[in-house]
């Protein structure tokens, strides 16, 4: 699946301040960014919350270090396919299971 390029759309405050409730939809249902201009100089962006917390929540250093971490240990080829994790678990209560009965 092809990602989807990002639609950036550059408008005067005074049109964003007059049509946001349009905006807010837009930004919402297709996932378009605006950059908000006075006097054609940026000032600001609109962006989802959701990614808008995404975003934040990568700034934080512990999170940072985190994610370096889990894509060292993914490199080194320490990880496993959910199927083979979940299989092995299930395997394993049931061994836990028949224990118990067998006492």
């Amino acid at each position: 699946m092809k990602p989807k390029s990002a639609t950036v759309n550059r408008i005067p405050i005074t049109q964003a301040r007059i049509n946001l409730g349009a905006v807010a939809k837009r930004v919402r249902l297709n996932g378009e960014y605006f950059i908000l201009e006075k006097d054609g100089i940026p000032i600001v962006g609109i962006m989802g919350a959701d990614e808008l917390e995404d975003y934040l929540e990568l700034q934080n250093p512990k999170v940072r270090e985190h994610i370096r971490k889990s894509h060292a240990e993914f490199v080194a080829g320490k990880s496993r396919l959910v199927a083979d994790f979940l299989s092995q678990r299930a395997a394993s209560a049931k061994a836990h299971g028949n224990r118990h009965r067998k006492a």
